[in-house]
C-alpha cells in the first residue's frame, strides 16, 4: 500500500514542506530567513511572521514538485516541538487546518526524533543503506548534544546529553567572539580547513558517564582570545584559520570521546550522526577515522537532511502512520525537549 505524507517543519527560522511516498522523498522545499543575519541570531517574532508569509507558497510548491494532487495526501505530519513557540504555532495551525479540511489524520512529530529518522529517507532510484537496530546516534545541533540508543523507529533512549550548552551553540558563540557573522558554525568549519588544528589547546571538561559540557570550553576560548589580543591586537586576524581549526578539533574530540565510550559500553557497531552540526567536515572526518579503528558501520546523512527540513518530518510521519500513531486537533506545541 502506498502512503503519501505531507510534512511541515517550522521549529526555528526555516519554513519547509515535503512530500514522501512511503519512505521515498518526492519533494523537499525550504524557505530560509535572511532577516536574522543583521541581528546575530534568530529573532523569534520576526521568525514567526516570516513563517506566516512562507507557509502557503512552500506547501504549494512541495505538492507541485511532487507532481501530486492535494487529494492524494493520506496524512499531515508537523513538528510539534521543541523549538520557538511562535514558529511552531504557525506550522501546527496550518497542519491542523489542512488535515481538517481534507478529513485526513494529523501526526505530531518530535523534531529531534525526526533528525534521527532522516537516515531512513530514500530517494527515487537510489536505495541508501540504513542503520540496523539497535544503533547509536550522535545528535548534534545548535540546541542539543545527545547520544541516543535507537532501538526501533519510534523507540529511542537518550543515554548521554549536554548538562549545559550544546556543541552547536559553542561553535556559534565562539564565532561571535571572533567577529564572524551569524551563523558562525559553518564559517568556523570553512576557516578550519585552512588552519592547523594543533596550533592552540583549549580545556576539555571531565564529565561522567556519556554526558557533555561545553560551557567551560566557551569560557576558556574567551579568556584565551582576550589575553592574546592584549598582547597583540592583530592576533586574531593573523591566526583566524588556526583558531578555527583548533577550536573545531577540540569540540570534535569532546564529542567523539563519549561516542567511543558509549560504543564500547553497549557493544553496538552501527553509529550514526544527525543534526545540523553533523554537516561539519571535521566531525564527519573524525567519525570516519574512528570507524576504521573500531570496525564500525557509520551513517552520515546527506547535508540536505542535516539542517531543519520537512523531509525528516515526513518520513517520521510515515513510520507513525503505519503504527496508527495519530494526534488530535487539540495537540499543542512544546518549546522544550520532551522525554521520549
Amino acid at each position: 500500500m502506498e502512503t503519501i505524507i505531507l510534512g511541515i517543519e517550522s521549529s526555528c527560522d526555516d519554513t519547509s514542506a515535503a512530500i514522501i511516498k512511503n519512505n521515498t522523498i518526492l519533494s523537499n522545499v525550504i524557505a530560509s530567513q535572511a532577516v536574522h543575519e543583521a541581528f546575530g541570531g534568530v529573532v523569534p517574532e520576526l521568525a514567526s511572521r516570516a513563517h506566516q508569509q512562507n507557509i502557503i507558497p512552500v506547501v504549494d510548491k512541495a505538492i507541485k514538485d511532487a507532481n501530486i494532487s492535494p487529494y492524494d495526501i493520506n496524512a499531515v505530519a508537523f513538528t510539534r516541538g521543541p523549538g520557538l513557540m511562535g514558529s511552531l504555532l504557525v506550522g501546527s495551525s496550518f497542519a491542523k487546518g489542512f488535515a481538517l479540511a481534507r478529513n485526513i489524520p494529523l501526526i505530531d512529530v518530535d523534531h529531534l526524533q525526526a533528525h534521527i529518522l532522516a537516515h531512513f529517507i530514500q530517494e527515487p532510484g537510489a536505495q541508501r543503506e540504513v542503520p540496523s537496530f539497535p544503533f547509536l546516534c550522535l545528535l548534534v545541533s545548535g540546541g542539543n548534544s545527545q547520544i541516543i540508543l535507537v532501538k526501533d523507529y519510534l523507540e529511542m533512549e537518550v543515554i548521554g546529553q549536554t548538562i549545559d550548552d550544546a556543541a552547536g551553540e559553542a561553535f556559534d558563540k565562539c564565532a561571535k567572539v571572533m567577529g564572524l557573522p551569524y551563523p558562525g558554525g559553518p564559517l568556523i568549519d570553512k576557516n578550519a580547513q585552512l588552519g592547523n588544528k594543533t596550533a592552540f589547546t583549549f580545556s576539555k571538561p571531565k564529565i561522567q558517564n556519556f554526558d557533555y559540557s561545553f560551557s567551560g570550553l566557551k569560557t576558556s576560548f574567551l579568556y584565551f582570545l582576550r589575553d592574546r589580543l592584549q598582547e597583540n591586537p592583530a592576533f586574531m586576524d593573523e591566526n583566524l584559520p588556526d583558531l578555527c581549526a583548533s577550536l573545531q578539533h577540540t569540540i570534535v574530540e569532546i564529542l567523539m570521546e563519549k561516542v567511543i565510550k558509549a560504543a564500547r559500553h553497549t557493544g553496538i557497531r552501527d553509529i550514526a550522526l544527525a543534526g545540523g552540526v553533523s554537516a561539519n567536515s571535521g566531525l564527519r572526518e573524525a567519525i570516519t577515522i574512528e570507524a576504521t579503528k573500531h570496525n564500525w558501520r557509520t551513517f552520515i546523512p546527506k547535508v540536505a537532511y542535516t539542517t531543519d527540513n520537512a523531509a525528516m518530518i515526513a518520513v517520521t510521519g510515515y513510520y507513525k502512520f503505519i503504527k496508527g500513531a495519530f494526534t488530535s486537533q487539540d495537540a499543542t506545541p512544546y518549546a522544550r525537549n520532551m522525554v521520549w
